[in-house]
């Protein structure tokens, strides 16, 4: 049901909105919608990213839903996910519009680079929970939840300072509370990232990394 809103909808002229199948699109979704109306667009730039240094490279519309976080949807969650591939196919899967899929960073095993796929304002497909898709960010790592050499100190560095810059952003604690596994999430059928995911590593690693960063909230995306 959550791809109704971006298939569903049709803009029209003078501000009409028509369903493509009536009572398909619930009050909810279409309230969410109401800045896409003529007058009202929500600004993008193409290439914007919301994590400096991070790479933009779009995921498929039809694998996130448009929105206005966090002022439609409080944001309070960072999901840990692991590919089950190399970060190449994760990147090729999350552009497909079949893989019904996607989340808003992918790390590199390598050397940490992060791909941002799904800008922060929108909800991507990741948990596999409408409600956690909708309040939190979903950071994909390279690798596999086997093999625990997939999980670089790169890695780890990497995505620390950037669940870390999230974190201060949003305004939540650095805890498993608010940073938890794919597999925590309520009725996922997800494992990863899995038992070689080193949370206490990880975890200090973002505590440090959070020292460092303001609490600057919703900086505004750079290009």
């Amino acid at each position: 049901m959550e791809r109704i809103s971006r298939r569903a909808l049709v803009l029209g002229g003078a501000g009409a909105v028509a369903l493509g199948t009536a009572g398909a699109l619930t009050w909810d979704k279409g309230s969410r919608l109401w800045w896409r109306l003529p007058g009202v667009d929500k600004q993008r730039t193409e290439g914007e990213v919301d994590y400096p240094g991070a790479k933009w490279v779009p995921a498929s519309a039809a694998n996130l839903r448009t929105a206005d976080r966090p002022d439609d949807y409080a944001v309070d969650r960072i999901v840990i996910h692991v590919t089950q591939s190399n970060f190449a196919t994760a990147v090729k899967v999350f552009r497909d519009p079949l893989h019904a899929a996607a989340a808003h960073y992918v790390v590199r095993a390598g050397d940490g680079h992060i791909t941002q796929m799904v800008r922060e304002l929108d909800v991507a497909f990741q948990a596999g929970n409408r409600a956690y898709n909708e309040r939190s960010i979903g950071i994909e790592h390279e690798g596999f939840v086997d093999k625990p050499q997939d999980f670089t100190a790169a890695m780890y560095e990497s995505s620390a300072r950037l669940s870390a810059d999230i974190c201060a952003r949003y305004d939540f604690p650095v805890d498993r509370t608010h940073i938890v596994g794919h597999v925590e999430v309520p009725g996922t059928d997800h494992t990863d990232p899995g038992p070689h995911w080193d949370w206490d590593r990880y975890m200090d690693l973002v505590a440090r990394s959070r020292k460092n960063v303001p609490g600057a909230r919703h900086r505004k995306a750079v290009e």
